[in-house]
């Protein structure tokens, strides 16, 4: 899973969902062990630890915890969603990855969780509050179909399990999610529907985009290496460059063009000698060339 580098994108986004899948379970377990049996022990779990990272479909208190609106992606409510999320996750994520590389799959993660929390929270604002069926948004379904809606967009025919007459396109694959998305989406929720579209249609815009010449994800990769080159004591911009370090610190030239020593050659340099009025007239390339002949038996040459 490490595509032959050090850090591997895809392996963080799931690191990171379950390990934060772990510590919510752990504080879970915490408040089922401070609480009474009969106590509303969800509801304070909710509105206390969840609420912190999980997004509300009220519009006011989204944007008082606006670090939600990135949050709520990684937030899995139960294992078996957690399983099957980071299940898919890995298969779409291989994909983009293996046709895009390793710099764009985190960017467009992040444009999808973002964009799809807007419009979750702006149409539940739209409607009334019995619609929104859950007190908090979580789940990284939508930057899963935006994943899987950019690799199908590159490359529809994209073969997995070629062992199997010839292997099943990558479009049959994302059509048989996208279904078995939509179908466990709770019946009259529309925010949760307009939530998962535009998560798909993120990652179509973003391939568009980028066939367009624009890559979106430029901008936070540019980001991330500056953060990272200011722990990093041999950032780019510190480097010195190859000519400075082993040529330009020199006392001597790194290289110097030497005429080959011919007779005809030493004849022309003693016409020019002649005709220019002295050795003072000859430039530093032929006075040196009248160095070493004089220095060497021209004779044969």
């Amino acid at each position: 899973m490490s595509f032959g580098t050090r850090v591997n994108p895809l392996v963080i986004l799931i690191a990171i969902s379950m390990i934060l899948f772990v510590v919510l379970a752990f504080f879970k377990a915490l408040t089922y062990l401070r609480f009474d049996e009969g106590s509303d022990v969800t509801g304070y779990f909710n509105d206390h630890i969840l609420s912190t990272i999980a997004l509300s479909p009220k519009l006011s208190t989204a944007l008082a915890k606006t670090w939600t609106f990135l949050t709520y992606s990684f937030v899995q409510v139960n294992v078996w969603e957690l399983i099957a999320n980071m299940l898919w996750l890995w298969c779409f994520g291989f994909i983009f990855i293996d046709i895009t590389g390793n710099r764009k799959l985190i960017p467009l993660f992040i444009y999808s969780t973002v964009l799809s929390g807007l419009v979750y929270v702006f149409v539940c604002k739209s409607m009334h509050p019995e619609t929104h069926a859950f007190p908090y948004f979580s789940g990284s379904g939508a930057c899963i179909l935006a994943i899987a809606a950019a690799a199908t967009t590159i490359s529809p025919n994209y073969k997995l399990l070629p062992m199997l007459n010839g292997g099943i396109s990558l479009w049959i694959i994302t059509l048989i999610y996208t279904v078995i998305d939509f179908a466990t989406i709770p019946p009259g929720v529309p925010a949760l529907y307009f939530s998962q579209l535009t998560g798909a249609l993120t990652g179509f815009l973003f391939i568009y985009l980028l066939r367009k010449g624009y890559d979106g994800s430029e901008w936070m990769n540019r980001i991330y290496d500056w953060f990272i080159n200011l722990f990093n004591p041999e950032r780019s911009e510190n480097r010195k460059k190859i000519k400075d370090t082993y040529f330009y610190k020199t006392s001597t030239e790194p290289f110097t063009k030497t005429a080959r020593l011919t007779q005809q050659r030493l004849d022309a340099i003693l016409d020019k000698m002649n005709q220019a009025g002295g050795y003072e007239m000859l430039t530093e390339e032929e006075k040196d060339f009248l160095n070493r002949a004089s220095q060497e038996d021209l004779k044969g040459k």
